[in-house]
Parts: structure tokens; C-alpha cells; sequence
């Protein structure tokens, strides 16, 4: 029986790789974590960016992706966190897509010229919103237990988890208002999601390693 391991090329920040981190701790497979240098190695890799993914069975290269959310996708389909049904995974991957639209939005008013600054924060805050409506209903629909779906783990538990802890962690080094904004605006249902995941035993290693989000959250 032949036994995977896996090489993430990243940077050494959450950035686009987390939920992938997340995903291959959860998953329980050999893992490890290279940081090019960077642009040196840009053409060395497939599309010229990051992230990576890098698979060996039986210490052999099988396959190498990029793309963070094709990477997500084929971990969480590989290991489990989607279902096998096209149909429930759909429902879970429309809520990852739109985490995708948030995260170009926000950079977008960060870097954007004062003329445009405003209109982009608005938009960047009404994605937002409307994010934290749905999905806090989602959750109260199944019965506000920290998941999204049944009673399990799934890739997008994982990935609203990874998305809230970038924006209001990284967000603050980027832009204190933001990271000021979002936590404000959790929902209790986004709460217990936060506090559900992060004392999950599968993720335990890597969510000692960023440091606990619900320890920032009550500060």
C-alpha cells in the first residue's frame, strides 16, 4: 500500500495556504513546509506563484498543484471534508467561492487611490455583510452546533474558520479598522463556529501554532 506525503511551497504567512494547512493537519498525513525564496524561485514553479502542493507516494513525486482553492479541493475531496454527493459538496463550495470575492475586495480597497478608496470600502463591507447573514443562517439551520453541515468537520468549516482568523489577525498588521470591523460584526453563530473548529483534536497542531482566534476575540 503506497503512503502520501506532502511539500506546501509558501510564504511563512497565512495568507492563501491556511485553510491548506488546516486541511493536511486535519487529514493526519506527513506534511512539510518549504519557503522559497522569493522572486528567485518564481520560475520555478508551475504557474510562477504560490501556493504549491507537491504530493510523493512512497517518497516519489506523483504530483505537484497550484492554485489554493484547487489545492483546498483536492485535499478535502481526497481526505473526506466534501462529500461525495456533487450536490452537498456544492452547497459547501458556494460559501468557499464567495470567501474568494471578500478577500479580492479587501485587498482592492487597500491598495486603492483616495478617490476610490470609499466606493471600494463599501463594496468590500456589503460582500462582507451579506457573507455573515448567509452564513450565520446556514449555521442556525443546522441547529447551531459550530458547523456548517451535520455534526463533523467539513472543508467549509475549515475555510470560514481560516478566512475570519486572516481577516481579523492579518487584517489588523494591514489595516486596524478592518480587523476592528469584522470582529464586531460576528454573529454568536460565527462565535461558536470559531470556537468549534479551534478545539477540534485534528487541528490542534496547527492551531497552536497561529495561536487561538477566540483569545483575540474576548480580548
Amino acid at each position: 500500500m503506497s503512503t502520501s506525503s506532502f511539500t506546501l511551497r509558501y510564504f511563512n504567512v497565512a495568507g492563501l495556504a491556511e485553510t491548506i494547512r488546516l486541511l493536511l493537519t486535519a487529514a493526519n498525513v506527513e506534511w512539510t513546509e518549504e519557503h522559497p525564496e522569493w522572486p528567485q524561485e518564481k520560475p520555478n514553479q508551475p504557474f510562477g506563484r504560490l501556493p504549491v502542493l507537491i504530493q510523493k507516494n512512497d517518497g516519489e513525486e506523483d504530483l505537484v498543484l497550484s492554485e489554493s482553492v484547487t489545492i483546498e479541493r483536492y485535499l478535502a475531496r481526497t481526505y473526506g471534508f466534501l462529500p461525495t454527493d456533487p450536490r452537498k459538496a456544492a452547497l459547501q463550495e458556494q460559501i468557499r467561492d464567495r470567501l474568494t470575492d471578500i478577500i479580492i475586495a479587501f485587498f482592492l480597497q487597500l491598495s486603492a487611490s483616495a478617490e476610490k478608496k470609499e466606493e471600494l470600502a463599501a463594496k468590500f463591507e456589503n460582500l462582507l455583510s451579506k457573507q455573515i447573514e448567509v452564513t450565520s443562517q446556514a449555521l442556525r439551520d443546522n441547529g447551531n452546533n459550530g458547523h456548517f453541515f451535520g455534526s463533523d468537520l467539513t472543508y467549509v468549516d475549515i475555510a470560514t474558520y481560516a478566512f475570519f482568523n486572516y481577516l481579523i489577525v492579518s487584517g489588523k498588521e494591514q489595516q486596524a479598522s478592518v480587523s476592528e470591523l469584522v470582529k464586531s460584526s460576528l454573529t454568536p453563530e460565527l462565535h461558536k463556529l470559531i470556537s468549534v473548529v479551534e478545539a477540534s483534536p485534528q487541528l490542534a497542531a496547527q492551531v497552536a501554532k497561529r495561536g487561538k482566534l477566540v483569545s483575540v476575540l474576548s480580548a
